[in-house]
């Protein structure tokens, strides 16, 4: 049972699960930002242009304006910047905490001191300027 647990657990706390959660996230709300451009700008349009009188076009229990479509949008805008905003600090908090306890990598690579080249960390010799490295 242990050994379960611990196998959900690395493949729940891998990076593409994280990332796909996320994704799903974003995208349901970004729908509502597709679903409040529609119903509070193109039906109400769409009506209008069909022949409806402005008083008989209604956004759920309100007769539609100009003023209330844009409320209702930019309440749908701000919504979704919140979700993006803390779906950031979860992600940010997330990978703070995975990375506790773990050893950082050893550097593969250096800086020619002559030429400012990348290369490898055992060169004694830098490939692209020729140059004697100093012994470390």
């Amino acid at each position: 049972m242990k050994k379960l647990l611990e196998e959900f657990k690395k493949f729940a706390l891998r990076g593409n699960v994280i990332d796909l959660a996320v994704g799903v996230i974003i995208g349901g709300a970004f729908t509502a930002i597709v679903n409040a451009v529609s119903n509070d700008f193109i039906k109400p349009l769409l009506a209008w242009i069909m022949g409806a009188k402005p008083e008989e076009i209604l956004i759920g229990e309100a007769q539609w304006t100009w003023s209330l479509a844009a409320s209702e949008f930019v309440t749908t805008i701000i919504n979704f910047l919140i979700t993006a905003l803390v779906l950031f600090a979860i992600i940010k908090v997330f990978n703070k905490i995975s990375t506790i306890g773990k050893k950082p990598k050893a550097p593969t690579t250096k800086k020619c001191p002559y030429c400012l080249s990348e290369i490898p960390i055992e060169a004694t010799k830098c490939a692209h300027c020729t140059s004697e490295l100093p012994k470390a």
